[in-house]
């Protein structure tokens, strides 16, 4: 499968390099914190062998992707910059894309969108990202981080950029105009702000989203010439002629435009297509918050404070995340979670079966969505890679699980019956289906005889899409039942559903699916753990030119031996 080679990726909002100086106020802080040191050196001296064997046994413990270490930072600063870092904040409102619900102990998770945008809008950006012919941003990059109610684990879920879906209604911020509901790649949802990006990923993959933050082309760099660099393995010598990346075989310090050229690759692993990139941004996260964590940056006054300028300067959030309080505690969540709880993933995909340089969503991903939904680790409780460790990085390419159905949700049809012995109930359930990008052949009859409960009937073979219907229904999969009377999938709306287009909200129960089957969440998704130090792997196949001849990346990387490496 070949992915769009349209221009592609990075992370993401206007962002300028550290360097303003801290206020007065400020650099009394610090001079009293140098002070503090010094009167301390002494028994500081005595202690050190064992705090330097406690920072060993810390390296990494937090949350392996750039939001995470972005408020580590900005958490690490305390009150004594909060003026100046808070004034670097941009934010911006959403609604609309769902709420998470409470366990038995009060406790809530945690759902954030990480994006990385395209947007060309400024002479950095422009420069860094070429093609400077304008048009709407991209979410070239786009992370599901989930932080599970207990804090004990958490989940990192990369939406590609290639995925086509049903796209929400949004209302156009430069004109005021909303622009209806269409079919198109789930990454140009941004054209219409950050908002609309954050409800495209809602509607496609039915998990509530709390928050987003987002951080563009220089945002990258400005970030990753103040950490000072991200250590990063590559299995072979690469060169990808599309985002410029040249690397020899090992493991080099990537900073700056070589981070940048790393994070935007897609041609030089896995299969060249946007999957694979996908991968190697979850490896070079991982690497960043090590990296912070064993170098001691975050206890360094001086080191720190460019960090979290650059930090702040480089976001821009949503309003529940526009303070340096609120992102403190994000920070204090985050902190929590040990790194090898934390799994990355991408959501499984197949081809799309109109275009083959696009996918759609697997029915094979409902299982991982729904265990995100459901709040499971995919982890056990002592870092043990259960669900994981099978999945564990070894290619860029998903592989299809073997119940994985055959078709997408679009060709999907879905026959829905209205037992509830309330008028209108299956048409408008059949109708919300419709916009959720199932087959438009979908439609909706009386049934013949009342039912007090809602279920779902399927045939023989049609498991996976009864799945995804229950899914985009909310219903849980207790519900589903198979049926060799039926011939498509079939929802029977019974008297326990009186209103609404998802169960939950209609007095069904509990919004949270059944339970998932995590080893089959990740199946196919490229899962790794946050302590996982592996090198990326370079693609095999002929994904790049060179003089206009198609090659792989390490013959390219022979045939231009003129052309820089990014790294040493």
């Amino acid at each position: 499968m070949t992915a769009s080679h349209s221009r592609g990726a990075s992370e993401v909002d206007d962002a300028v390099p550290a360097g303003t100086r801290p206020g007065r106020r400020a650099a009394r802080a610090q001079d009293a914190s140098r002070a503090g040191r010094r009167a301390s050196g002494r028994r500081a001296a005595g202690r050190g062998r064992d705090r330097s064997r406690r920072r060993k046994r810390s390296v990494g413990k937090t949350i392996g992707i750039t939001a995470s270490a972005l408020v580590l930072i900005v958490a690490a600063t305390g009150a004594v910059l909060y003026e100046h870092l808070n004034g670097n904040i941009k934010s911006v409102a959403i609604s609309g894309a769902g709420t998470e619900k409470a366990d038995a102990f009060g406790r809530t998770p945690i759902n954030v969108l990480v994006i990385g945008s395209d947007t060309r809008s400024s002479a950095q950006d422009c420069q860094l990202g070429g093609d400077c012919g304008g048009g709407p941003s991209n979410a070239d990059v786009e992370m599901v981080m989930h932080v599970s109610a207990d804090r004990s684990n958490a989940t990192v879920m990369s939406v590609p950029r290639d995925t086509v879906t049903q796209l929400p209604a949004c209302k156009d911020p430069s004109t005021g105009k909303t622009v209806p509901a269409q079919t198109g790649m789930v990454n140009s949802a941004l054209a219409y702000g950050p908002a609309c990006q954050v409800a495209a990923v809602h509607q496609l993959t039915g998990i509530p989203i709390d928050h987003f933050m987002m951080i563009d082309f220089g945002g990258v760099v400005s970030m990753s010439d103040a950490i000072g660099g991200v250590p990063i393995c590559v299995d072979n010598n690469v060169y990808d002629t599309y985002s410029h990346l040249k690397l020899a075989k090992g493991t080099h310090t990537l900073k700056g435009v070589s981070a940048l050229e790393f994070l935007r690759s897609r041609h030089g692993f896995g299969d060249g297509s946007d999957l694979g990139r996908t991968v190697a941004q979850h490896m070079y996260l991982s690497s960043m918050v090590r990296t912070l964590k064993s170098a001691g940056t975050l206890t360094d006054p001086s080191a720190l404070y460019g960090l979290a300028d650059a930090a702040t300067k480089a976001l821009t959030v949503d309003d529940g995340l526009n303070s340096i309080t609120k992102l403190l505690g994000l920070a204090n969540d985050l902190n929590k979670v040990p790194s090898n709880r934390i799994t990355f993933a991408t959501m499984q995909t197949m081809q799309d079966p109109t275009d083959k340089n696009r996918v759609v969503m697997s029915p094979a991903a409902h299982n991982l969505l729904n265990a995100i939904s459901n709040d499971q680790s995919l982890t056990t409780s002592s870092g043990g890679k259960s669900a994981a460790d099978a999945q564990a990085t070894s290619t860029a390419t998903a592989t299809p699980s073997p119940t994985q159905a055959a078709i997408p949700d679009s060709q999907i049809t879905v026959r829905v019956n209205n037992a509830s012995g309330i008028t209108g109930r299956a048409s408008d359930i059949a109708q919300y289906l419709i916009t959720q990008g199932f087959s438009p052949d979908s439609g909706s009859r009386n049934a013949p005889v009342p039912a007090a409960t809602t279920s779902i009937h399927y045939a023989s073979g049609q498991q996976a899409e009864a799945q995804a219907v229950a899914r985009a229904l909310r219903i849980p999969s207790s519900r589903l039942r198979e049926d060799s009377s039926v011939s498509n999938v079939t929802v029977v709306v019974g008297s326990d559903w009186s209103s609404g287009t998802t169960f939950a909200a209609g007095g069904g129960g509990s919004s949270k699916p059944a339970p998932a089957d995590t080893k089959a969440a990740v199946a196919g998704a490229n899962a790794q753990t946050g302590d996982q130090k592996e090198c990326a792997q370079v693609s095999t196949y002929a994904t790049v030119e060179v003089n206009g001849v198609a090659m792989t990346p390490t013959q390219a990387y022979a045939d231009s031996p003129n052309v820089r490496d990014s790294a040493p």
